[in-house]
């Protein structure tokens, strides 16, 4: 672990916690009371997982790199969440009223796998990334998720459903699943 930063922060918790960054340094974070020893002793324990991480890190940022493509900086996070919040509830609006459904409250997040989501309250979520992809996309996800309004799965009745609103759908989720990746990976942490 000599040619690992590790970074210690204490304070009033009850565990500790290792985290590899971004930036291929390690934060241990631990209660006041463990000593230098015991965080040393558990770090040796965990050396395999922490090279793993950081190799799994060098790793993505070789992808960035040989994409083109750099992960998203906090402020372009804000930024695309604050532009989806503009722009998606008018298209929930606009598809609620075509596929004849209501919806509750409308969260924008930024998700590591999912594009969006729909509680069984009828709670809406969406990905910041989705202002990322094509508009049509966007819409697809909207339909998508305005659907679960109807159905809360994802059979054959669910999709007749999508289908009515938005025949063509096939292309967007071919779209989504070629491109879609590539765009998940540009989230920060």
């Amino acid at each position: 672990m000599s040619d690992v930063q590790v970074t210690i922060i204490r304070s009033n918790r009850r565990t500790m916690a290792i985290q590899v960054n971004s930036d291929l340094t390690v934060t241990v974070r631990a209660p006041v009371r463990v000593s230098r020893k015991e965080i040393d002793r558990i770090l040796q324990e965990k050396e395999s997982w922490i090279q793993k991480s950081i190799q799994k890190l060098r790793e993505q940022k070789a992808s960035f790199e040989a994409e083109g493509t750099e992960p998203l900086s906090d402020v372009e996070m804000k930024r695309l969440a604050e532009q989806a919040m503009e722009y998606i509830p008018g298209r929930v609006a606009y598809y609620a009223k075509q596929a004849g459904v209501d919806y509750g409250r409308i969260t924008i997040r930024s998700q590591k796998t999912r594009w969006g989501s729909c509680s069984s309250k009828g709670n809406l979520n969406f990905n910041c990334l989705l202002m990322l992809t094509p508009p049509d996309v966007i819409d697809y996800v909207v339909v998508h998720e305005l659907c679960h309004r109807k159905e809360m799965n994802h059979s054959r009745a669910f999709w007749e459903e999508v289908a009515k609103i938005l025949p063509g759908y096939g292309k967007q989720v071919q779209w989504l699943k070629q491109e879609g990746g590539k765009i998940m990976r540009r989230r920060s942490e």
